[in-house]
């Protein structure tokens, strides 16, 4: 389910397929432990807790052939991690934003005694500004490679693209409620991708 890259408790170990409880769309296993993506939406989650730190290095194969909006309308091509997601309605979401505008967007969405979409819908966030920030230089084509990693400490949480800090703050503390392992969503996008934790 997850295998370690190197000794040490906080060294950054590699999830495979059977590491994830997908709750919506469909991820295939390819081989080396990496990740396959084709369909429209994909919210995922550890089967089991780790330190609020992951990673994505995927590759951009483009939109899905089919489109689903976001439940505002949009319809927006994002991949992203989440962060103690307890469950749908109650996660810190760190997305990198792909069409129609680009840059990485850091969101909680809280709402207190709710799990399930059926209640919450997308209702309950709060987008947030980093206290130092730098926009996405590297161009999303088809059949490109990025990395996208968010380490959060406390309430301190940092954020870095392609190795580059874009995203670093403190997040409210009054929001912070919740918790629960890390995970993976994607929107319009099919994606290739290695998913790691801890480090």
């Amino acid at each position: 389910m997850i295998a370690g890259g190197s000794s040490g408790a906080d060294a950054a170990a590699r999830v495979g397929r059977d590491g994830f409880d997908v709750t919506s769309g469909m991820i295939r296993a390819l081989p080396d432990e990496r990740l396959g993506i084709d369909v429209p939406e994909v919210r995922a989650v550890l089967r089991q807790s780790t330190a609020p730190a992951a990673e994505i290095r995927f590759r951009y194969l483009g939109p899905t052939a089919a489109i689903k909006p976001l439940a505002s309308g949009e319809g927006r091509r994002q991949i992203g991690l989440k962060l103690r997601a307890r469950d749908t309605c109650n996660v810190i979401y760190v997305m990198w934003h792909i069409e129609p505008d680009e840059r990485i967007a850091v969101s909680i969405k809280r709402n207190p005694g709710q799990r399930t979409h059926a209640e919450c819908g997308a209702r309950g966030y709060v987008n947030l500004r980093p206290r130092r920030g730098a926009p996405v230089t590297a161009a999303m084509r088809v059949g490109s490679s990025h990395a996208l990693r968010a380490v959060l400490k406390g309430e301190e949480l940092t954020v870095w693209a392609d190795g580059a800090l874009v995203w670093e703050g403190s997040l409210p503390s009054n929001l912070l409620d919740f918790d629960g392992p890390v995970g993976l969503r994607t929107d319009n996008v099919a994606v290739e991708l290695e998913y790691s934790v801890g480090a």
